[in-house]
Formats: structure tokens, sequence, C-alpha cells
């Protein structure tokens, strides 16, 4: 008799969950945003850079770059005076330090940590769109046998100021 209850209640049951989680409110990360409808273009000023590292301005402004081309949701604009808003922002932190090391005292695995200043507004305005003050990024590196970090830093860094971009335009677009 339960089991007739069940199976006929089953589609019932099926079609309430279906429901119920397609109007949620979950979606894929990176493809909502926050922010106003009228934001078509964007303008990435290159980072200032604070840190001893050279170049990490460079190559974090064109990663960010490339995640808006990415998503397509922006046009990035050549100037500001195209743009409908301008992503501005300074790098304060960029530290590299070993986390693992192995039987020989050698670090086998590092961490690149950058911080930066980040501040997202309408061209124009005073109206800050999104910021974060102390943006922070981590990411750790393992190194085959044999390979030190310096033979491979700026292969790391190029992949580390990539995810440091996924994850900004993210939370950008997300408003976190």
């Amino acid at each position: 008799m339960i089991r007739r209850i069940w199976f006929a209640a089953w589609p019932a049951l099926a079609a309430i969950l279906l429901t119920s989680a397609a109007g949620c409110g979950y979606g894929l990360v990176g493809r909502t945003s926050t922010l106003p409808e009228d934001i078509r273009s964007v303008f990435v000023e290159t980072l200032r850079n604070q840190t001893t590292r050279a170049q990490i301005d460079q190559i974090l402004t064109q990663a960010i770059i490339n995640e808006f081309v990415t998503r397509r949701r922006f046009d990035v604009a050549s100037d500001r005076t195209s743009a409908n808003a301008v992503l501005t922002g300074t790098v304060t932190a960029f530290r590299v330090r070993p986390v693992t090391f192995g039987a020989d005292g050698r670090g086998r695995e590092y961490e690149i940590t950058i911080q930066a200043q980040m501040e997202f507004k309408r061209t124009g305005e005073d109206e800050i769109l999104w910021a974060n003050p102390a943006y922070l990024f981590r990411s750790s590196y393992e190194l085959l046998a044999g390979i030190t970090f310096l033979d491979l830093e700026d292969e790391a860094m190029e992949e580390a100021a990539q995810r440091f971009a996924e994850t900004m335009v993210i939370d950008l677009l997300e408003g976190f």
C-alpha cells in the first residue's frame, strides 16, 4: 500500500522539487552582475605598483583586461572618455614564500600573495560602483624535483595574475 502511494506521489514530488530548484536563485559564479545595465564599456587604468616586484602592475592590468574581454559583458575602451566606468587600482603587496620543503631543505611548494586596492566607478562622477581597499589573492605552486622557483617565477606570476583577474572580476560583477 505504501509503495503504491509512493509511486503515485513521485511525479508530483519531483515536479515540486524541480520547480523550487529552478527558482532558488542559484546561478553560475561569474555569470550574473549587480552592476547597472547602462555600464557597457570599461576603461582599465594601468595599476600603480607600490611593491618591489617589477612589472607586476603591467602583468595584472593585462590579465584584468583579458578577463573583461573574455566575459563579453563589457567593451574594453581604449581611453577614459569613451568608457562608462573606470577600474583603477594599486598593487600594495606581492610576496612569494615557500610553504613546504623537501628533504634537502629546498622549497617544494610556494605561495604567491597579491594585495591590491581596487575601485570601479562611473566616469565623470564620484559614484563608486564597487571597491575593495584590501583585495587579497593567494595561490600556491608546487615545483617538480630539480626545479627552483626562480626557474618558473615569471610563469607562476603570469598564472597568478590570470587567477587574480578572474576572481577580482567575478567579485566586481557580483558585488562582493
